[in-house]
Formats: C-alpha cells, sequence, structure tokens
C-alpha cells in the first residue's frame, strides 16, 4: 500500500531522526514529504516509531492511496526529472 505522509517537527534534532527514518521506508519528495509503500506489517512499525518522535506542536499527516488513486498520480515538472536521475520509479 502507498503512503504519502507529511510532518512538521518543530525540534531540529527530532525533524533529522523522523527524516532518516522515512527515508529508510520511502522516497523523500520535497522538504517535509515522502512516498512510502511497504506492506501493513511494516507499516505498523513504521507508525509506532513516528509516533514516538512526536511531541506537543508536531504535526503528522498521512494519506493512504488506494490502488485507483495510485493509479491516477503523476508528477510534472522537475521533481520528475530528479526522481528519473536517481532511477527510482515514480508512483
Amino acid at each position: 500500500m502507498k503512503r504519502v505522509v507529511s510532518y512538521d517537527i518543530i525540534d531540529d534534532k527530532r525533524r533529522n531522526k523522523v527524516f532518516k527514518l522515512l527515508k529508510d521506508y520511502g522516497q523523500w519528495m520535497q522538504y517535509s514529504l515522502f512516498e512510502v509503500e511497504c506492506e501493513e506489517a511494516d507499516w505498523i512499525e513504521l507508525e509506532f516509531r513516528l509516533l514516538s518522535l512526536l511531541q506537543k506542536g508536531d504535526s503528522l499527516c498521512v494519506y493512504t492511496l488506494c490502488k485507483s488513486c495510485h493509479q491516477r498520480s503523476y508528477y510534472q515538472g522537475e521533481l520528475m526529472n530528479h526522481l528519473k536521475e536517481q532511477n527510482r520509479s515514480i508512483l
């Protein structure tokens, strides 16, 4: 299942931890935005680890993409070029 994860973490240290954690599971898209595609068991583990890093004032937003939504997703502009350079699959 593909998920889009966005976060706003006040503390630089914790923000870096969240970034590194998400980078292990997904594709960094821009600033505080990742695409994560993983099995449900892996997502449950990741979600638990993410929530354990959050503190008052922080935000985490997760969009789960159904198969239909996933198929209708597209990229334009520089991001698409960047992903192609990295030889990463795009959605």
